[in-house]
């Protein structure tokens, strides 16, 4: 993929906060897609080792077949972290490894999924919403736990959800995406609706496994690429 820089990476926290105010205005939230047009998805994770000056990224993209989740692609990217972790920052320190693992994917998806923060963010932009906007593709932040907004507790049964607010204002939505499980926090990245981002989530979601099918995938690879130093994956 061809992927034209919207900023520099090589900023400051101060000026990276700024970065975000700027860019979450551009945003489109209006669905960029149908379910039923939809015949890619990709999944993101990092991994990381090392500390501070030393730290390395593992950034992994797996492209899936959609409906099926077949795997058709996998690209891996392994380079030094140059920005620090700060909460609310965390597109600043993924995002470079991830840009340059979608630089050799050859299968442009039709949406990505992050396991990762969408709007559901203080600024509204999270890793997700950034990312999504950087490649120029619909996104979906996938999120394990919440970083901000409140929720009532969704019911127990797959697809239960409930509204993620922010000031009255919906972001996202808990979703259930296993039974007995906490709720995953979905919330769309960009160019894509808030109903269709839980839509396009739960049917990524197989065999009663918390995660969708695509982020899973790209944190086992993500695991394996940190382990084993292996990133040879290519296309299928």
């Amino acid at each position: 993929m061809k992927i034209t820089p919207l900023h520099s990476w090589d900023v400051t926290p101060k000026e990276a906060a700024e970065i975000q105010r700027n860019l979450s205005r551009t945003l489109d939230l209006r669905d960029g897609l149908r379910l039923d047009n939809i015949r890619t998805v990709a999944g993101v994770d990092n991994a990381y080792s090392g500390r501070g000056r030393a730290a390395i990224a593992y950034a992994v993209v797996v492209i899936l077949s959609f409906p099926t989740l077949e795997v058709i692609e996998t690209r891996a990217q392994v380079q030094p972290v140059t920005f620090p972790y700060v909460p609310g920052l965390l597109s600043f320190r993924e995002g470079p490894a991830v840009v340059a693992a979608f630089e050799q994917v050859e299968n442009r998806p039709d949406v990505i999924l992050f396991d990762a923060q969408g709007i559901a963010h203080p600024r509204r932009f999270g890793a997700a919403a950034h990312l999504g906007l950087v490649l120029g593709l619909p996104s979906i932040g996938c999120a394990k736990s919440r970083l901000i907004g409140e929720y009532a507790e969704p019911g127990d049964t797959f697809g239960d959800r409930s509204p993620l607010c922010i000031d009255g204002e919906a972001v996202g939505a808990a979703v259930r995406t296993r039974p007995g499980h906490t709720p995953l926090f979905v919330s769309p990245g960009n160019r894509v609706s808030i109903e269709t981002a839980i839509a396009i989530t739960l049917a990524c979601c197989r065999d009663g496994r918390f995660m969708p099918e695509p982020t899973r995938l790209a944190d086992r690879l993500a695991a394996t690429t940190k382990r084993d130093g292996t990133i040879g994956f290519g296309a299928r």
